[in-house]
């Protein structure tokens, strides 16, 4: 995987990222709150000899001093200054069970002596600290006591200094705890909630089959990707196509709203390069499942196409869920089936759309009780053929998985175009397409990716890409120019194939043309 990728990991699934640190922090939170407090409290002590005044003995004293201190951590810490702890305190306790509570440390190469406390409260601990070093006192004074008896009955008194612990520091109440840090533990917790959903996201990755990236197209089926079209907004149910280019323009656009535009302008680029020699001019658009957006995309297609000067004729082979018609506000009771039964003429039900006059729509008509025989028959492909002399014919044609019907019709267009939904159409629903193209010996033009998040096509987003698009008058200015160029080299192109009384028919037909 690539940089790339791993972004594209992230990004395809930072909400459940965010929602696994936050429920991570609030986790150790509320551990933290039902902890046991717990506070320390430090006091300290100093070793001391009693000696004579010389200065030799001073230095030994000071070097036994150090020395002795050592000893009595092991004292400070043992069951007998519990005991005299829990008398002087009234604790109820055992000597076993306090001990746990305290820390005796000697600084080192100094006859100093540490105790640290822990209790439930901050007065507590301080009680406590205070009172281990007094229990440490007397307890040392004890054992000191005892050596001098026993020193005396020896003979040996007065060569035997008099060890004895000071309190030097008394402890101080705690402000805040020691444990749980809080702060600590909801760093942690975080930290482990990002830990599992990165393993979450790479995991899902690993297992997802959703198509998210057009190289995972390429790579799996050799296929090209043709063109990737943004998210966008304003498009819905009730309003599936952008605004005509040749429109007065409505409000102050944005650098997003020229994303899905140009996206169209590029993948009609790509269309008019592909096969130079022989370019497709029946293209049937398809999905592999409903709800991918094939419709809209046909749509949009063919206003990029006529805004270009390119006459273009849709044509709804949906004839058992028509949509493409309604899509430009059109008549969709009269087409298709009309024709192919024989009750009508071409220019009797060809529907208009659009300023330019390059774009024609023809309806499904009347739904067919055998839709896939319909569309497959030599009548159906006449129609195409007779469609295709002055246009490009773009097919809107029903899904492949539950129909046979866009296979059938890639059979007699001389391609298909799959329409992908990013994040919704699996490579198994994908490969399953092209099966059912393949088996009816259909060529497969291209795939289009439908619906790819801002930002990651290409690892850049369509905003930052086409940034340049934001001031309105200098895009609608190169728009106007790029279509009068175009569409002034079609006239020409086209002068020498169109009959006269053809052409004036179409030229002059404008907006929502009658229809049956």
């Amino acid at each position: 995987m690539t940089i790339h990728d791993y972004v594209r990991v992230i990004r395809a699934h930072w909400i459940a990222l965010v929602l696994l640190v936050i429920l991570g922090a609030c986790a150790a939170w509320g551990w933290s709150l039902v902890q046991t407090r717990v506070y320390n409290a430090n006091s300290s002590g100093i070793v001391k000899l009693v000696s004579d005044n010389t200065i030799g003995a001073t230095l030994a004293s000071d070097s036994l001093a150090k020395s002795e201190a050592t000893t009595f951590v092991g004292i400070g810490q043992s069951r007998a200054v519990a005991q005299l702890v829990i008398t002087q305190l009234g604790l109820a306790t055992t000597p076993e069970v306090l001990v746990q509570s305290i820390t005796v440390t000697n600084i080192k190469d100094t006859p100093t002596l540490n105790v640290t406390a822990r209790a439930a409260t901050g007065t507590q601990a301080k009680e406590l600290a205070d009172a281990w070093i007094t229990g440490m006192t007397k307890q040392i004074a004890i054992i000191e006591n005892e050596a001098l008896a026993q020193s005396s009955t020896t003979g040996t008194a007065a060569a035997t200094p008099i060890t004895f612990l000071v309190p030097v520091e008394s402890a101080v109440v705690a402000s805040e705890p020691v444990w749980p840090n809080v702060r600590l533990a909801v760093v942690i917790g975080g930290l482990i909630g990002l830990v599992l959903g990165l393993l979450y996201a790479f995991v899902r990755n690993v297992f997802d089959r959703r198509i998210r990236s057009a190289s995972a197209v390429e790579e799996k089926f050799g296929l090209s990707v043709i063109g990737k079209l943004p998210v966008d907004r304003r498009l819905t149910d009730l309003n599936r196509i952008l605004p005509d280019p040749d429109a007065a323009p409505i409000g102050t656009p944005t650098r997003h709203d020229y994303a899905l535009g140009e996206a169209f302008r590029e993948l009609r680029t790509n269309l008019r390069y592909m096969h130079v020699d022989n370019p497709p001019r029946v293209i049937v658009v398809t999905s592999p499942s409903p709800n991918d957006g094939k419709s809209t995309v046909t749509a949009n297609l063919a206003v990029a196409l006529a805004a270009s000067g390119q006459k273009v004729i849709v044509v709804d082979g949906d004839l058992r869920k028509p949509s493409v018609a309604a899509a430009f506000g059109l008549v969709a009771e009269v087409g298709v089936t009309d024709l192919l039964i024989g009750s009508a003429e071409i220019d009797d039900l060809l529907q208009h759309w659009g300023t330019s006059g390059n774009l024609s729509v023809l309806g499904a008509g009347a739904i067919p009780p055998n839709p896939s025989e319909l569309l497959g028959t030599r009548g159906m492909e006449a129609l195409l053929r007779e469609l295709s002399k002055d246009a490009m014919v773009l097919i809107d044609a029903p899904p492949l998985l539950p129909v046979t019907d866009a296979a059938i019709l890639a059979t007699i267009a001389d391609g298909a175009i799959i329409v992908a939904s990013a994040g919704k159409t699996t490579i198994d629903e994908l490969e399953l397409a092209l099966a059912n193209i393949a088996k009816t010996n259909g060529q497969v033009l291209g795939l289009i990716l439908n619906r790819v998040p801002r930002g990651a096509a290409n690892g850049r987003g369509y905003g930052y890409y086409y940034g340049s698009y934001v001031a309105e008058s200098t895009a609608r200015t190169a728009s106007a120019a790029t279509a009068a160029a175009s569409r002034s080299e079609r006239e020409v192109e086209q002068s020498g194939t169109h009959s006269a009384t053809h052409s004036a028919t179409r030229s002059t037909s404008r907006s929502h043309a009658h229809s049956l």
